[in-house]
């Protein structure tokens, strides 16, 4: 066995323990604190009617570079939704961080 191997296999170890106390930790948080789990579910409630709203804006038309990749209309959809989306959020986060520090600065 290779250095390169055990290298692996740490990784492995590590990327396992990490998955593990990513899904644990906030299942915890969760059950102690049922409120808070309530909150997530608005914000991921946002995100889903965000994801429609891009989804039914975004087109579907597919340019022969893309129909050589294998995309088809759904797939133009849907990566044009998710596009939407990322700059939605995108500029509501630069505008939110902006009218963050022009109200500290007024403080």
């Amino acid at each position: 066995m290779e250095i390169h191997d055990i290298g692996l296999y740490v990784s492995y170890v590590i990327l396992i323990i990490a998955v593990a106390v990513a899904v644990i930790l906030p299942t915890i948080s969760a059950i102690k604190n049922p409120a808070g789990l309530l909150k997530s579910l608005f914000g991921l409630g946002g995100l889903v009617v965000l994801f429609v709203v891009a989804y039914a804006l975004s087109g579907d038309e597919v340019t022969t570079v893309a129909a050589s990749l294998g995309v088809d209309a759904g797939s133009s959809q849907l990566i044009g939704a998710g596009l939407g989306m990322f700059y939605i959020v995108l500029i509501v986060g630069i505008l939110g961080i902006v009218a963050s520090e022009i109200n500290k600065a007024l403080k």
